[in-house]
């Protein structure tokens, strides 16, 4: 499935279930949204997004434990989880998607490497981080982040 093509299948999965989206975006910067938004007929299923760049913005606007950012880092299965449901409960949607990761091409370390994204898809039943590694330059990471991040939350809404 093309690129386009799995966001659009995406975007009409949500449309059939009557499914709100909403996501919560650190290193894909609004990425995600964009994807989805650029379908003909999202108005149906997204009606807000948040880029939460920085630790306070996630702590302010998700509700994302400080003493979690602060021990674990932003770049974490914990917080990413914390990102989906913050942002899914804040807007009442039904599925909550999430980013935070490493793109490069500098702020890696041994233990999470440039290309290192966590991203969380949570819904009623749910919320769960996927841990993945990327390879490429820092457009080519987001890039990456959001197909995949796309692709789980189609997955997962199949199951709704």
């Amino acid at each position: 499935m093309r690129n386009n093509d799995l966001t659009e299948a995406f975007v009409k999965k949500l449309i059939e279930k009557n499914l709100h989206v909403c996501c919560a975006e650190s290193c894909t910067g609004g990425l995600v949204a964009a994807h989805i938004i650029n379908i003909s007929g999202a108005s149906a299923v997204i009606n807000e997004s948040y880029i939460t760049y920085s630790n306070e913005a996630k702590n302010r606007i998700l509700g994302v434990n400080k003493n979690d950012l602060d021990t674990l880092g932003a770049v974490s299965d914990k917080v990413c989880e914390q990102m989906a449901l913050g942002c899914r409960t804040k807007s009442d949607s039904d599925i909550g998607i999430s980013t935070t990761g490493i793109a490069g091409p500098d702020g890696g370390t041994d233990e999470k490497p440039v290309g290192t994204v966590y991203i969380g898809i949570s819904t009623k039943n749910s919320t769960k981080a996927y841990e993945c590694h990327f390879e490429g330059n820092r457009d080519e990471v987001r890039m990456q982040s959001v197909l995949k991040a796309i692709e789980l939350a189609y997955f997962t809404i199949e199951k709704i």
